[in-house]
């Protein structure tokens, strides 16, 4: 029997009790991993819990004869993130993998966002993930192996409205993905995004009122959340062990390499530069590069393959 691509692999996902997280545990343990289910069962904003949808998960994993336990720890703080890690460790022996999965959503127009609108997010995207991380770096550094996934957001690689928290959130954590990246390769440790395009409840607010809108959402609903589980599984696996410090994005049946900051373009002065002479000179010679505003680059405006 040929040997599974994660076999007997340890990976925690976080908010994997729906969704794109539930799909990725599923595939993680189809593909042979000991998964560590973890929910609190909140609603899209945060608020609430309910231990039903991870331990739901767990069954559907068990039912189909794999491994896997429920946690409901949040991540949205240091030592819950730590017992989750613990959890791994507890009922698996190890740790090999960490899936960032979870998040919420507290949208809102940035003059009108609220200081708690703001922490909430950031706390779950951004510390949450870091608070994982830290958690499990010190394991994969003593057994010099191991792989982190993040979920980036083109809200934050291309940006939108109404989003300042979570697009913030998200940009910073490919930010902290090259850092951990950088600063494990010596130790066999690698570290990715996936910017996920797909339906799920986390956007199925989208207002739907002008059939521009429905076209949009219609389009969406094709991306299922299953189409993004096999990166996230090869790139857990050992046969990813050579792509570290990557942005991805999915979108149904395409796989994107993201591009990440470098220079467009330069201008020059010897004598140096007078807020006058950029503006005459600099800038416009800058603005043929410039990136435009709006979201009209953004890829849901393209035509899935």
């Amino acid at each position: 029997m040929a040997q599974k691509m994660v076999q007997d692999k340890v990976v925690v996902v976080t908010g994997a009790g729906g969704g794109i997280g539930r799909d990725m545990a599923l595939a993680l343990a189809a593909a042979g991993a000991k998964v560590v289910v973890n929910d609190i069962g909140t609603s899209t904003t945060g608020e609430g819990t309910d231990a039903g949808p991870a331990q739901k998960v767990v069954d559907e994993i068990k039912a189909a004869g794999g491994q896997a336990v429920a946690n409901m720890d949040s991540v949205a703080e240091a030592a819950a993130a730590g017992r989750i890690v613990q959890c791994a460790l507890d009922h698996f022996g190890r740790i090999d993998g960490v899936v960032n999965n979870a998040g919420i959503l507290r949208d809102r127009f940035f003059h009108k966002m609220s200081l708690d609108e703001w922490d909430a997010v950031i706390k779950v995207h951004l510390y949450g993930s870091y608070y994982m991380a830290r958690a499990a770096a010190n394991h994969f550094k003593e057994q010099e192996s191991g792989a982190f996934v993040h979920m980036t957001s083109t809200s934050g690689l291309i940006g939108n409205l109404g989003q300042a928290n979570y697009s913030a959130a998200k940009l910073g954590l490919t930010a902290l993905s090259k850092s951990i990246a950088l600063d494990m390769q010596k130790f066999n440790v690698r570290s990715n995004c996936i910017a996920p395009f797909a339906w799920s409840r986390m956007i199925g607010s989208i207002p739907t009122d002008t059939p521009e809108q429905q076209a949009r959402v219609a389009k969406i609903q094709q991306m299922t959340p299953n189409k993004i589980a096999p990166l996230a599984v090869y790139l857990l696996s050992d046969q990813a062990k050579d792509v570290n410090a990557q942005v991805f994005a999915v979108r149904n049946n395409e796989i994107f390499l993201m591009s990440q900051p470098r220079p467009l373009r330069s201008v020059h002065r010897s004598e140096g530069w007078t807020p006058e002479f950029i503006a005459e000179h600099g800038m416009p010679a800058l603005k043929a590069s410039f990136v435009p505003m709006d979201r009209s680059a953004d890829v849901f405006s393209w035509d899935p393959v």
